[in-house]
């Protein structure tokens, strides 16, 4: 009994440490940086990596191609490779709903230790940079934006002299499983990268949501993306920490009317989208791995079961440890929940959700042994090739 409580006291006390200690993660009031509207509105280039995308872009690409911003704009659409049109499609679209240009092209097959991906970024970068444009957006093909999102964005840039702001596009939530699944894939992302920290010149914490980045052209070439990147399975974080490491300022906070349109009704879907990076995240590590499932163990799953044996066996001591350690686990999720609109009663599930976590992390690493590593879109990356020197 005794061990069951010095667990969930040590459970109590890292919720105490991420309460107040892990850059007030938890809340959501992260949101575009007050900004002012510039007196020459800079020219922008809108580079869009597209495989595949033909079910998801009559409702995004339109978004883009109707953005309200007075100054010059362009969209660069990369069709990775498709087999359903996608490249046709968006030309078919740009004739129906006009708007900003629109060029499609096409980079062919990625080079060894390229993502496809990054290749198609560096492709679309290569165009847009002979427009001579101030700044990048880089967004994907499954997100829709707000009609002056542009402008928002890049006057917070100028505003508040970043390199990079990223907005978290706010995930589609319809289907029971991304309700349950989906604001904690956000909640874990803030807690591993707390946004208020992002934005702290100096600070070591940096990252980035890939659906939606402003970056400024200068910035890119001094930091070397996209090809210092170039084997980045989770290249929006990495490409964050390539500015920041070169010097730049930049910013991460959640979106208010940038979507993501893309649909996962089912387990498996949200399945891979976690588990295709889960284990390039740990570095491909197995003392990472040990270290995230014993974390996400005795953060997330004592707290309930301490709570329960302890009611169940009389032990006060283990009751009330679990119990407040999964009362803040349940406060802190709550924000979130109210961010993504849905049931305040999902967050005592918070557990439930960790546990699926947890088996979809291990899941990763076994597909990373197994030689099939991170698998999208009929392209798997199994491991980084070592770079040569």
């Amino acid at each position: 009994m005794s061990a069951v409580v010095w667990t969930a006291a040590g459970s109590l006390a890292a919720w105490l440490w991420l309460l107040l200690g892990q850059g007030f993660f938890w809340r959501t009031d992260v949101r575009l940086p007050p900004r002012g509207e510039p007196d020459v509105w800079p020219s922008v280039c809108v580079v869009v990596p597209a495989r595949d995308e033909a079910a998801v872009l009559p409702v995004s690409l339109p978004s883009l191609l109707t953005q309200d911003y007075p100054g010059h704009a362009e969209v660069f659409l990369v069709d990775d490779g498709s087999a359903d049109g996608t490249g046709e499609l968006a030309r078919d679209l740009a004739r129906r709903h006009g708007g900003l240009p629109l060029t499609v092209s096409s980079p062919g097959e990625p080079p060894a230790g390229w993502t496809g991906k990054l290749w198609a970024v560096r492709h679309g970068i290569g165009l847009a940079r002979a427009r001579g444009p101030e700044f990048l957006l880089l967004t994907d093909a499954d997100i829709a934006h707000g009609p002056d999102s542009l402008r928002e964005l890049v006057a917070a840039a100028r505003t508040g002299g970043f390199d990079l702001v990223s907005q978290m596009a706010r995930l589609r939530v319809e289907s029971p499983w991304e309700r349950l699944v989906v604001p904690a894939f956000v909640y874990f992302f803030a807690q591993l990268y707390p946004f208020r920290r992002v934005g702290v010149r100096g600070s070591r914490t940096a990252a980035a949501a890939g659906g939606c980045v402003l970056l400024r052209t200068d910035a890119a070439e001094r930091a070397g993306v996209p090809d210092a990147i170039r084997q980045a399975v989770i290249d929006d974080v990495a490409l964050a920490k390539a500015v920041k490491g070169s010097g730049g300022h930049i910013w991460l906070g959640l979106a208010d009317r940038v979507d993501s349109v893309r649909p996962y009704p089912r387990l498996h879907d949200l399945w891979r989208m976690v588990s295709r990076s889960a284990y390039a995240q740990l570095r491909h590590n197995p003392l990472l791995l040990l270290g995230t499932v014993l974390g996400l163990a005795v953060v997330y799953l004592v707290p309930p079961v301490a709570f329960v044996v302890g009611l169940v066996t009389g032990s006060t001591a283990a009751a009330v440890a679990g119990g407040l350690a999964w009362l803040l686990m349940t406060a802190t999720y709550v924000p979130m929940l109210r961010y993504y609109r849905q049931p305040l009663g999902l967050a005592p599930l918070l557990p439930f959700t960790a546990l699926l976590y947890l088996f979809m992390t291990v899941d990763s690493a076994v597909q990373h042994y197994r030689g099939r590593g991170a698998a999208w879109k009929g392209r798997t990356y199994a491991r980084p090739a070592p770079e040569q020197r």
